[in-house]
């Protein structure tokens, strides 16, 4: 069982890098990947952990794509993160996150909420602040009930307090993924909200474009979607992955080494990562 998908405090997971890891080895797990979100902060604390524990380890990252529907998010994966141009271009994306952050927390302000970046800051722990960061804070000042309500209300796309922030194009993060010395899958493809027959265009565009792969399987689809998106990869020649978007035991439908309908990962999908 392994787990391809994954996030820590680096980024907007309520696990540091060692106890993902840590509970990655409870959970039976014999191989897992880190993708925070714009950062491999966490990969090295992770990485050391792993060679501890004597699992294997994958350093990785979680793009978010310039696209006008939908959420496009592109997965790095075994990458290489001493590579200079990755280090760059994860700067100044994560320059473009905090931009945005800013400009949320102005509309925030201007609705008459109270809304302090450096309080964000600390629920973020000092790392990458994203929006899971926005609706812990609207939840502990009483805005919202609960975290899905703050994003359902406030926080989601075209919300309240929504700001979108400058996104790379796909070229660009296949670009740097490979420069990195990774393989480039797209983040659960339903995010991206079109039907199977436009997602099967698609795909060939983007193959040309360089892109490895696609993540098939994910905790947010069923199994049948789940099967009917790794045909589609396999029509067009692209590598397929898996795995659960683990950010926290806050999210009971997201257990590491479980991905859609909690359905067990198979060891099969390092094939192609590995080859």
């Amino acid at each position: 069982m392994i787990d391809l998908h994954t996030h820590t405090t680096a980024s907007d997971g309520t696990l540091s890098p060692t106890e993902l890891i840590q509970e990655a080895v409870r959970a039976g797990l014999t191989a897992i990947a880190l993708t925070d979100h714009d950062t491999i902060a966490g990969v090295p604390e992770a990485a050391a952990e792993a060679a501890r524990q004597g699992l294997q380890f994958f350093p990785g990252v979680e793009l978010d794509i310039g696209y006008t529907h939908g959420s496009f998010h592109l997965l790095g994966l075994n990458l290489k993160p001493g590579s200079p141009e990755l280090a760059s271009a994860l700067t100044v994306i994560r320059e473009n996150r905090t931009s945005r952050n800013l400009q949320m927390v102005a509309a925030i302000r201007e609705s008459g909420i109270e809304c302090s970046y450096d309080e964000l800051i600390q629920i973020a722990g000092g790392t990458n602040v994203g929006r899971p960061h926005f609706a812990r804070y609207l939840v502990e000042k009483g805005v919202a009930p609960t975290e899905q309500k703050a994003f359902e209300r406030y926080i989601g796309n075209g919300k309240r307090f929504y700001k979108r922030r400058e996104s790379i194009a796909l070229s660009e993060a296949v670009r740097i993924i490979h420069r990195g010395g990774g393989k480039a899958y797209i983040a659960h493809p339903l995010s991206l909200q079109m039907t199977f027959t436009k997602l099967d265009t698609k795909l060939a565009e983007w193959k040309e474009l360089g892109l490895d792969g696609i993540e098939a399987y994910h905790s947010n689809a069923t199994l049948e979607e789940c099967r009917r998106l790794e045909k589609l990869a396999e029509r067009h020649g692209l590598l397929v992955s898996a795995g659960s978007d683990f950010h926290g035991f806050q999210r009971p439908d997201r257990r590491l080494g479980r991905t859609a309908q909690n359905s067990e990962i198979e060891d099969r999908f390092l094939e192609g990562l590995l080859s």
